[in-house]
Formats: structure tokens, C-alpha cells, sequence
């Protein structure tokens, strides 16, 4: 006997809809497996050992901003380090010196853009997680810029723009190098770099400002 033609289309819709559901849960099921794959993949871009043993220097000094006093220090610093802080040494430079400063204040400008392209490329290529993106015991105290970690954009600048500066103005060092120095800091204390982030972008931000001092004839730290 034929199932009546009421209760056979009312069948075949269950079945379509149990088939959808189905259908819709293993996607759901295969974007959770690539989520967690690529995940996986942007954690093993660097050296598991070197971001485990980081992970711990970070979870340590990550702490210290529990403290009202170390977190509004840091956070400053961390703010201006965003360009404020070389905004308005280059416009001081200008006001300042004239000619000078404004001679200044375009070395400075033109080592911070090959600077910005140079991090902003590295941090495609490496795409090295934050650490409070790779470890949920480290947080993040201040909002980053950028999704990626390696190397530290605030630290290169600041290295690259207070070596050309002292170039310029040797008289300058006792401000910039203290500045510097807490950029450096506040990147792993706040809980967005790594150490080595900070580390290599010292090293390309300096590497960067002695090209840019031996491209500018007169321009030196030792002169």
C-alpha cells in the first residue's frame, strides 16, 4: 500500500532537513579544523622552544602592570612611542633650529617610512603570533596596532629615530635614550612582544639608521 501523498512529502522534507543539518554541522566541523590548523601553523613559525621559554619571561614581567603605577608609566610610554612622541620632536626640531631642524626632521621623516615598510613586511612574512595570543595567562594591557608580533615596529623606530636624531643633535641623548629604553620595555612588560621581537628590531633599527647616516654626507654618531 503507498504511503498517502501528504505524509510521503512531509517524509521527504524531514529527510532533506536531517541531510542539510548534517550537511551544516560537518562544515562547521571542517572550519573549527582549519581555524585550529592554521592556528597551528602560525604558532610553528617560529622555534616552539624559543616561544615556550619566552612565553615564561613574558608571563613574569606581563604581571608587573597589576600595579596602577607600572601600567600608566608603560602605557604612556607605549603611546607615545605610536608617533606622537617623534611628531613632535620633529616639529620642535623645525620651530627650534630652522633650516637645521627642518633638514633634521626630513632624515628622520624618510627613515621612519623605509622603516614602517620594512617591519610591516617582516610581520607578513613571519606572521608570528602576540604573546597574549599564543599564552591566555599573558594579557594584553593596551590595544595593539597590528595583529602580528615579530619584529617590534615601536622599538625599531624608536632605535632608528634616536640614533639619527643623536646624530643631528648629540645634546639630545639624555632624553632619547631613557625613551627608547622604556619603548623597548614597555612592548613586553604590556604583553605584546617577545623579547627576541624587541632584540631584532634593535638590531634592523640600528642596522637601518647607520645605512641612512652613511647615504647623508655630515652625518655621523662619532663625528
Amino acid at each position: 500500500m503507498s504511503m498517502p501523498r501528504p505524509m510521503a512529502a512531509r517524509e521527504d522534507l524531514n529527510k532533506f532537513c536531517r541531510e542539510q543539518a548534517r550537511s551544516h554541522h560537518c562544515l562547521i566541523l571542517w572550519e573549527r579544523a582549519c581555524s585550529r590548523r592554521m592556528s597551528s601553523v602560525l604558532v610553528q613559525s617560529f622555534p616552539r622552544q624559543i616561544t615556550l621559554a619566552e612565553n615564561g619571561w613574558c608571563l613574569r614581567v606581563n604581571r608587573f602592570c597589576a600595579r596602577q603605577g607600572v601600567l600608566r608609566y608603560f602605557s604612556l610610554v607605549s603611546r607615545l612611542g605610536d608617533g606622537v612622541f617623534w611628531y613632535a620632536l620633529m616639529g620642535l626640531l623645525i620651530l627650534c633650529d630652522g633650516m637645521r631642524g627642518l633638514e633634521a626632521s626630513g632624515h628622520l621623516a624618510l627613515t621612519g617610512l623605509v622603516a614602517l615598510l620594512l617591519y610591516k613586511g617582516l610581520k607578513r612574512w613571519t606572521r608570528r603570533p602576540r604573546p597574549f595570543a599564543s599564552d591566555l595567562r599573558i594579557r594584553a594591557w593596551v590595544a595593539p596596532l597590528d595583529e602580528f608580533s615579530f619584529p617590534s615596529g615601536h622599538t625599531l623606530h624608536a632605535v632608528g629615530f634616536s640614533l639619527v636624531a643623536m646624530a643631528h643633535y648629540p645634546v639630545l641623548a639624555w632624553l632619547l635614550v631613557p625613551f627608547t629604553a622604556s619603548v623597548a620595555v614597555s612592548r613586553v612588560v604590556l604583553g605584546l612582544h617577545y623579547p627576541s621581537d624587541v632584540l631584532a628590531a634593535t638590531v634592523i633599527g640600528s642596522t637601518l639608521a647607520g645605512v641612512s647616516m652613511w647615504l647623508v654626507p655630515g652625518v655621523s654618531l662619532f663625528a
